[in-house]
């Protein structure tokens, strides 16, 4: 009798066998499709080979795999969770990290992707790439919680539940645009090996003024001329729209034929055959063209030998019948990372996206401008333009004002999807409030003179003690408040440099000329009429003042309290008057505008509105007499005594002019 157990055995094996053979060949199938950058293929197929429980040594490698994919194709939260398996099975590849802690940044876990830039620096202490993230990923959370002034919205008439970028305007107007998509409508329905979507085509929309919209997408020809059944978009046109130079990645069955571009022109309406131009020979990449303004220079994408490493932004010259050798745009451009998906703007700057330039996260958006050496000035545009995901595709409305569209992947889109940004202008408004110094009442009727280093000269009236205007960009102003019987005051300003919007606010306190102006933060030892270092900045103010007044002369006054002999008081006065008028000339004022008088004690202090306001047991029009004083409560004759010592000054007349003595020959 035949062992029915044999079977059985027999077949178990073979099963195992067979599962085993074909988790092999999954496995060894995705490695093949990962090696020549189908990222969406490998990662079908590492999944199924993962599962097998015979490839479990090779699980490591494999989960790697999976997160390089995804990481490709920048999806970043699904890339961190197979980053993270690989690390917890010990993969040895340092890469894991760094890529992880990109992950983490990119899905804002900022804290633990400081940590594990970090661990990965331990390893690789130079990689400056490294460096960049970690540094990243410190300041990232303040640039998202303090965005600049660029208005960010969804374009939502131009999106679809598919992949839409790469936005251009039509001859540089904001009424019709050029874009790519993988919608639905597109001409070829194979999908990409590379991201799983469907190739792309050219699509075209005009802006509807009267429901203030884009219209509904359409093809931008059906003729299969321009939209083939290979993968076209990121497309640039001439500044008449008659030219249009687009890239184009063709493939057959077995291979990827490489991505090139292609230049089409456009007579009433038609697309004529597009030619291919000739630009990097065997490379795999010439992409994203951008068309200077005057048609002279195209700027392209390619990772053509002779680059910075990844993909670099490289620019050619016409040459009359076409483009000539290709020219890198340099370190200050290009970095070992990818630079893709320029814009040149007619003024010059150029926009692109970067993945190693500091950033947000994945791509972001970056603005370069040529200083006075021809250098470029490379600048992050920060948040809300760049977000933790990708952002591309920029392109600017001719013209003076910052305006556009671009592309995102980031929180609340589909997919990749289109944004309009907006730069209002930056206002500066100037208001202010023209005081009694004395009093703290509004003073009606005063004049303000602004100067302003744009040729800004202005004479105008402060009704009701107030005025306001607007203030230009990169102009220092002079503020000055005038009134007769009053002291002019004046206040500097500046928009030079700033970034945002600001409102300037001001103050001007006049002294009235019929009063005497006390002088704070006079101070002396006691009995001494030496100035101390601290009371010779309060006098500088009072030097400011009589270079804003030239016209005015003036009575320094010296007062004492009332401790000590009438003689003794009224001669320390006077030295302490002369020693502020000695102080005065020191710094250049003419000395026969400066009178020094000494009152001692014979001119007790008026207690006037805002010294009522600072002490309760002082009333408006008290004048502390030494009667009054010893009447006080000791803390309070303190203050009171004190008050009565100070410095002030008075106007005496207002009608000196500086007079020079004439060059005398020896």
């Amino acid at each position: 009798m035949k062992n029915p157990v044999f079977p059985k055995i027999f077949l178990l094996l073979l099963v195992i066998l067979l599962g085993s053979c074909s988790a092999r060949k999954q496995m060894n199938s995705a490695a093949m499709s990962f090696e020549i950058g189908e990222h969406f293929n490998s990662i079908e197929r590492y999944r199924k080979a993962y599962r097998s429980q015979k490839l479990g040594a090779e699980k490591a490698e494999m989960a790697f795999r999976i997160g390089e994919s995804y990481f490709k194709l920048s999806d970043f939260a699904k890339a961190s969770v197979w980053y993270k398996n690989a690390i917890k099975r010990n993969y040895a590849d340092p890469l894991c990290m760094l890529h992880y802690a990109d992950c983490l940044r990119a899905t804002q876990k900022y804290e633990e992707a400081i940590t594990w830039y970090q661990t990965y620096l331990g390893v690789k202490p130079d990689d400056q790439y490294a460096k960049n993230g970690l540094e990243s990923s410190k300041i990232v959370q303040e640039w998202l919680d303090k965005p600049n002034r660029y208005m960010v919205g969804i374009v939502k008439e131009l999106n679809s539940k598919d992949n839409d970028y790469c936005p251009v305007f039509v001859s540089g107007r904001d009424n019709e645009i050029i874009f790519t998509s993988t919608r639905e409508m597109v001409t070829g329905k194979r999908k990409s090996n590379i991201t799983g979507t469907r190739f792309a085509d050219l699509l075209t929309s005009k802006f509807d003024i009267q429901k203030q919209k884009w219209d509904t997408p359409q093809l931008l020809e059906e003729n299969e001329l321009i939209n083939t059944t290979s993968d076209e978009g990121a497309a640039t046109l001439s500044e008449r729209g008659d030219l249009m130079i687009f890239t184009r990645a063709r493939y057959d069955k077995s291979k990827d034929l490489g991505t090139e571009l292609f230049a089409a022109n456009q007579s009433r309406g038609q697309w004529s055959e597009p030619t291919l131009i000739e630009l990097v020979g065997d490379s795999i990449i010439a992409a994203h063209p951008s068309l200077s303004a005057d048609g002279s220079t195209l700027y392209f994408v390619s990772d053509k030998p002779g680059g910075f490493g990844g993909k670099d932004i490289w620019m050619a010259s016409s040459d009359g019948g076409g483009f000539g050798k290709p020219v890198n745009m340099g370190s200050e451009i290009n970095t070992p990372g990818d630079e893709m998906f320029p814009f040149i703007r007619e003024n010059g700057d150029l926009y692109f996206s970067s993945n190693y330039h500091p950033g947000i996260g994945g791509l972001d958006i970056f603005k370069a401008k040529k200083d006075e050496k021809g250098k470029w000035a490379v600048e992050n545009m920060r948040a809300p333009i760049n977000s933790p995901g990708d952002d591309f595709g920029l392109t600017v409305i001719k013209g003076e004002v910052e305006k556009g569209l671009f592309a995102s992947n980031r929180k609340g889109s589909r997919s990749d999807d289109i944004y309009s940004f907006y730069l209002p202008p930056k206002v500066f408004n100037a208001s202010g409030e023209i005081f009694n110094k004395e009093t703290n009442q509004k003073i009606d009727g005063a004049m303000i003179r602004i100067i302003g280093t744009d040729g800004t000269n202005l004479k105008m009236r402060a009704d009701g003690g107030r005025f306001q205007l607007k203030l230009k960009p990169q102009t220092d102003y002079v503020f000055a408040a005038f009134k007769d019987g009053y002291l002019n005051d004046k206040v500097r300003a500046s928009t030079v440099g700033l970034e945002d919007s600001k409102e300037f606010r001001f103050e001007f306190k006049l002294s009235p000329t019929d009063e005497p102006v006390k002088v704070n933060n006079i101070n002396y030892a006691t009995g001494s009429y030496q100035i101390t270092e601290e009371s010779k900045l309060a006098l500088d103010s009072v030097v400011q003042l009589l270079t804003l007044n030239p016209t005015i002369t003036i009575e320094l006054m010296a007062h004492t309290d009332h401790i000590g002999s009438d003689q003794f008081n009224s001669d320390l006065s006077q030295k302490r008057a002369q020693s502020v008028v000695d102080y005065l000339i020191s710094k250049g004022v003419n000395s026969a505008r400066l009178v020094a008088k000494g009152y001692g004690e014979t001119w007790p202090k008026k207690v006037n509105r805002e010294l009522a306001k600072q002490y309760d047991f002082l009333k408006r029009n008290d004048e502390l007499t030494e009667e009054f004083i010893l009447k006080l409560t000791p803390e309070q004759q303190e203050i009171a005594k004190g008050l009565n010592r100070r410095t002030e000054f008075r106007v005496l007349s207002n009608d000196f002019h500086e007079t020079f003595a004439p060059d005398v020959e020896k």
